[in-house]
């Protein structure tokens, strides 16, 4: 699915500002980095990186809403989607690309946002046996 304007990007983990994906893929690239909230997620630490898991009406994942300058967005949803694992309509993919609405944690106005999430088979697998980070912020989880 592409938008017909740019969407911004929900990062919730080694994309977040401070943290080394972002130096490496969104630094100098971005027009605004402001905190926010998906709400109906929760968080699972993975292998030096977390998975966002949709449970509707449940949990609040903690991240910042990234908007890319308009120069730098093509090329850089390609090469999140590499990142993140993401080929549209692969039952392979280790991450969904998805739109969903987040808040901003300034004011609370929603916003329609790229945000990664786990795929169907890892976000099965994280919910029978993976370790939730309680708190919804990868940074809080040690």
């Amino acid at each position: 699915m592409r938008p017909s304007s740019p969407l911004p990007f929900f990062v919730y983990g080694t994309l977040r500002p401070g943290e080394a994906n972002h130096d490496l893929f969104l630094r100098g690239r971005t027009l605004t980095e402001e905190p926010g909230r998906f709400m109906g997620a929760v968080l699972y630490d993975g292998p030096g990186y977390p998975y966002a898991v949709e449970e509707p009406g449940g949990g609040v994942v903690s991240g910042e809403l990234i908007t890319a300058l308009p120069e730098a967005y093509g090329d850089l949803l390609t090469e999140l989607d590499r990142l993140e694992g993401y080929a549209p309509g692969s039952p392979r993919n280790l991450y969904e690309r998805v739109a969903r609405e987040i808040l901003r944690d300034t004011g609370g106005t929603a916003v329609r946002a790229w945000v990664y999430v786990a795929g169907p088979t890892v976000a099965a697998r994280l919910r029978a046996r993976g370790k939730l980070i309680e708190t919804g912020d990868w940074r809080a989880r040690r």
